[in-house]
């Protein structure tokens, strides 16, 4: 017994904790963006392209933020690594051989699922993010995870001797291709130019639903008086909510600058010259000075030496 456990490779022996740790890491990731995004937050990001990537209609299914999915998909993987172990082979044998047979096909299933979904995620980000923004459209906490669903089936092909690698190449190429078919599906509306909120010029963001009073009027002309400009995306949430804040005639006023590609009247080279001090949406540039995220009325009234009315009347 001792002498067949020294022959056996330390990867086959410690595969499912290899692979469990790793799920876990996984799900820390996810988890964190799971419920940043869930609770309205941002995510702390060194170059600021996590929330560009992340605020994103790439990041979102069904309305739900994809991290979730994520998160359930690593949670998943834990299972399917450490379940086994729970069972005492002296005690049980059959039903831990039983299980670990099951699982190790899961394991290989969910693995290559998750890496082939997150290498088109990555091809997303860099077309659409990288090669638009530069080092300011990577999302660091996205290059985890496929790195870590990449480590994943790396380690569930490395940590056993599968007894019919034909068979196991067959089912990894059907997963893959369902996988690929399945997000296309998806992301169809995303990748559409013609869907819902589009323009011949461009996309556009949801409508201004709420109505600007004479204060709001008279600031958004202020700020476009001195030149003052707010960057952002037709799909970024909190610009719609800044947006929101003004009212349907004042937005209309804003010097709004949009910086993705596909949006209406895209002004994607001023962005970029800009990248190193927009790193966020929405971020404003008033008196040369730039302010990262939503702000209040009150505060660009302030930033832009306003002396007008201030009975603002729209609140988040």
């Amino acid at each position: 017994m001792s002498s067949r456990r020294r022959q056996t490779p330390w990867m086959h022996r410690w595969s499912r904790q290899i692979i469990g740790a790793i799920a876990i890491l996984g799900a820390i990731n996810t988890g964190y963006i799971t419920l940043t995004k869930l609770f309205g937050g941002e995510t702390a990001c060194p170059a600021g392209g996590c929330e560009q990537v992340l605020s994103s209609p790439y990041a979102y299914v069904l309305g739900l933020p994809l991290a979730l999915f994520g998160l359930l998909a690593y949670l998943g993987m834990a299972v399917f690594a450490l379940a086994p172990l729970a069972v005492n082979p002296d005690n049980n044998k059959p039903l831990r051989t039983e299980l670990e047979n099951w699982t190790w096909l899961l394991l290989f299933i969910g693995s290559t699922a998750m890496m082939v979904f997150s290498g088109y995620l990555m091809y997303i980000m860099a077309t659409q993010f990288v090669a638009v923004y530069g080092a300011s459209g990577i999302c660091y906490y996205c290059l985890a995870s496929a790195l870590f669903a990449t480590a994943l089936f790396v380690v569930t092909v490395l940590g056993r001797t599968w007894d019919d690698v034909g068979q196991l190449f067959f089912t990894g190429i059907i997963v893959s291709v369902v996988i690929l078919v399945g997000t296309l599906g998806v992301y169809a509306n995303v990748n559409s130019p013609n869907q819902p909120g589009s323009t011949s010029a461009g996309q556009v963001g949801p409508p201004i639903t709420t109505t600007s009073g004479q204060a709001e009027v008279a600031l958004a002309q202020h700020l476009r008086d001195i030149d003052a400009k707010m960057y952002g995306a037709f799909w970024c949430p909190h610009c719609h909510d800044q947006k929101q804040l003004f009212g349907q005639q004042a937005a209309r006023l804003i010097n709004y600058i949009e910086c993705d590609p596909n949006g209406q009247n895209s002004q994607t080279s001023l962005c970029q010259a800009n990248a190193e001090n927009v790193t966020g949406y929405p971020t404003w540039e008033v008196n040369g000075q730039f302010y990262a995220g939503t702000q209040t009325l009150d505060q660009l009234a302030d930033y832009s030496g306003y002396q007008g009315p201030r009975g603002f009347s729209n609140t988040l």
